[in-house]
């Protein structure tokens, strides 16, 4: 096995077996060649990963990445809070200071901040990160998660606020579990998965609501909801902040409809609520918005698709939630609602409803009067960007607070006054980035059946002045919008004289729940259809040529990237594959699989396995194809997409492509598909910017 590169560039790959494996699945033959890649415990396949990271090894050197390391540090380096969660006084908020390597949870009462959870402390290894936190009513209870080594599986913990000391945990099976504190801070509830050994290989599904006693063994803890349903569905449970009104989510997988459950815990013992359907059995995203001290005849409010794929605020009674909905606040065609939130108080003459809206990917926050649903205002927003979620207290009052960005202005928290209608900035602290020499442009292009698709372009000029080496990105799935966000490697990209374009592509939420349902399943051609549609425009547009233009994406969008490269390999002069998904014939049989059926389909269906076989970028791989350069990037620990769909599909490329390359294969330990700490992120993103510079002629 040889992993040195030969004369005039062209590498010399390590060998790989090639297996003459053909199974027939519904009368397909479905071929797969590197099955053996699958098993990371697999002598061979140790063996075969360590010579690819000899050759990465080798080749990285002339890309001059530490230079791309060194400005996307610089454009990292600044102070970023979550909006914060007021409880008893105190307000909670994440904080990574500038040049941080992890968020920590700090708290703030009477004029002081203090740190409550520091991942860095905790392990200086920087191998932990926090995953979720959950205040007590009170706010003297802290309900936290960690989880280690990149694989997303949390553990819980309940602390002191005032004290640090921990009172609980750890609480395994959790994976970023929503908690319910009742009043009191004696109990809450939450999700935890089954222990294994009933379902051998489906270790991460079986997901149950349990109530739990602070103090007590998790093995005593009750379950309340979850017992005979699919084992799939994922939960998510919450309560009013008087503990009256508990909910229950659930949702089959990724699937975005969504089955409600309401209980009065007035009516019944904590430990066997009556949970009563409001929504079930029908297509729609439904949230629930409850009052603090609302009874049983008084108003709460539905954010809901149901009925309205853009979605819509519906109001109800507790008591006929299940059926007795009115609507105040109508779909409005083209914005899509992406959250609502109530302001009440003596403060305030009436109760405001704050509505989120997405429009053709850009953020807008209405006001309106809840008594009839008039719209009185909107919340001022510092430019054409995005809106995060809205936080309010759950005692009630005239505040929200929330998130906001855009391609050059880094995430931000801006609070909302309903009493004057100002927003201001929320502990803002003088940024030390500079966004300049950037402009961004918003446009529309016609993919091919003629469908009207929009992409955000970042350049120098603001304008195609000239062919420039440009990076095209995307998403595409799983009704996921792509907004204007704080980006430094598309600023750094554009500040050494490159275009970077983001590509908002059906399959996303950016155009309501008809976009989605337009890329996903049987339609997923069209997302790869709108992504050559983009590439296309940016080169007759002329703000690039064929021989600069590389693509870029992650997960769902390293599958886009997999197809696009072997769909059309002659439209790209380069690729970077993130953690992709590749081998949509087995897809289901590893990490969080199972969970993507509703996105994909099921290969266990015919129907299923032939639209997934017409585009499976693994199964496309032809010998003899001058595909172009590509890098695929992994995580070893990585429990959502399993390594083994990049290592196959390296190996597939690295026999069937003549052409001088290089396909390579980045293999990075204890990190997964979620956070990780900061320099960590940067030396990827300066890893990946570099190969497509070297390809694509920019130099910085």
């Amino acid at each position: 096995m040889r992993s040195d590169t030969a004369g005039g560039g062209t590498p010399r790959y390590p060998d790989a077996e090639r297996l003459a494996l053909v199974e027939e699945r519904h009368g397909l033959a479905v071929r797969d060649p590197y099955r053996w890649l699958e098993d990371g415990a697999d002598p061979r396949t140790g063996a075969w990963l360590s010579a690819q990271e000899e050759l990465y090894a080798a080749s990285r050197p002339a890309w001059r990445a530490e230079r791309w390391h060194r400005r996307l540090a610089s454009l990292h380096a600044v102070d970023l809070h979550s909006p914060p969660v007021t409880r008893g006084g105190r307000s909670f908020f994440s904080r990574r200071p500038a040049g941080g390597e992890h968020p920590r949870l700090m708290v703030a009462s009477h004029g002081r901040d203090r740190p409550l959870v520091d991942p860095a402390e905790l392990d200086p290894a920087g191998l932990t990160v926090l995953d979720t936190w959950r205040p007590s009513v009170e706010g003297d209870l802290l309900a936290y998660q960690l989880s280690s080594n990149g694989t997303e599986e949390s553990r819980l913990w309940v602390m002191d606020t005032a004290t640090g000391r921990v009172l609980d945990g750890p609480i395994d099976r959790v994976r970023r579990s929503a908690v319910a504190w009742l009043p009191g801070g004696t109990h809450f509830y939450y999700v935890r998965r089954l222990p294994p050994g009933p379902h051998p290989g489906e270790e991460r599904y079986h997901r149950r609501v349990f109530l739990h006693r602070v103090g007590s063994h998790p093995d005593e803890d009750i379950m309340i909801f979850g017992e005979g349903r699919d084992g799939a569905q994922f939960y998510t449970v919450s309560l009013t902040a008087d503990g009256r009104w508990l909910s229950v989510v659930a949702t089959q997988g990724t699937d975005r409809d969504t089955e409600v459950w309401l209980a009065d815990l007035t009516a019944g013992p904590w430990h066997a609520p009556a949970l009563r359907p409001v929504q079930e059995g029908v297509r729609g995203h439904t949230r629930l918005c409850i009052p603090p001290g609302a009874g049983a005849g008084s108003a709460i409010w539905l954010r809901t698709t149901r009925g309205a794929p853009y979605g819509r605020v519906m109001t109800a009674t507790p008591s006929t939630a299940g059926g007795g909905w009115r609507e105040l606040i109508a779909e409005r065609p083209g914005s899509v609602l992406t959250d609502f939130a109530v302001l009440t108080g003596a403060r305030l003459p009436r109760p405001l409803g704050l509505a989120s809206w997405v429009r053709h990917a850009v953020s807008e926050i209405t006001v309106h009067d809840l008594t009839d649903g008039t719209q009185v205002g909107t919340v001022p927003l510092p430019g054409a960007g995005s809106a995060g979620g809205l936080v309010v207290s759950r005692e009630g009052g005239h505040e929200a607070w929330f998130s906001y960005s855009d391609h050059l202005t880094p995430w931000t928290v801006l609070h909302y006054d309903g009493r004057t209608g100002v927003t201001r900035p929320w502990r803002r602290r003088p940024s030390a980035v500079v966004t300049a020499g950037a402009r961004t442009r918003h446009v529309a292009f016609r993919s091919a059946d003629g469908t009207t698709v929009r992409m955000f372009v970042l350049s120098p000029e603001g304008r195609p002045d000239r062919p420039r080496p440009a990076v095209l990105t995307g998403y595409g799935g799983f009704g996921a919008p792509v907004v204007p966000a704080y980006s430094p490697e598309a600023l750094a990209w554009v500040r050494a004289g490159g275009v970077w374009a983001v590509a908002c592509l059906r399959g996303g939420g950016e155009e309501g729940e008809e976009w989605h349902h337009a890329g996903r399943g049987a339609h997923k051609q069209n997302v790869f259809d709108d992504f050559a549609a983009a590439a296309d425009h940016l080169v007759e547009a002329g703000w690039t040529g064929r021989d600069r233009l590389g693509i870029m994406g992650g997960s769902n969008g390293g599958l886009l990237v997999g197809a696009a490269i072997t769909q059309h390999p002659e439209k790209y002069a380069a690729a970077v594959c993130m953690s992709p998904l590749l081998d949509m014939a087995r897809y289901e049989l590893h990490g969080l699989g199972p969970s993507w059926r509703p996105e994909y389909g099921s290969a266990d269906e015919a129907g299923g396995l032939r639209t997934l076989l017409a585009y499976s970028p693994y199964h496309h791989v032809r010998a003899g194809t001058a595909y172009p350069p590509v890098l695929f990037t992994v995580a070893e620990t990585d429990t959502r997409v399993d390594p083994l769909h990049a290592r196959k599909m390296c190996a597939a490329l690295q026999h069937a492509s003549p052409g001088p390359g290089p396909v390579l294969l980045r293999h990075e330990r204890d990190v997964g598909h979620g956070e990780r700490a900061l320099s960590r992120t940067v030396a990827l993103q300066a890893d990946c910017l570099a190969f497509l510079a070297a390809h694509l002629g920019l130099r910085i």
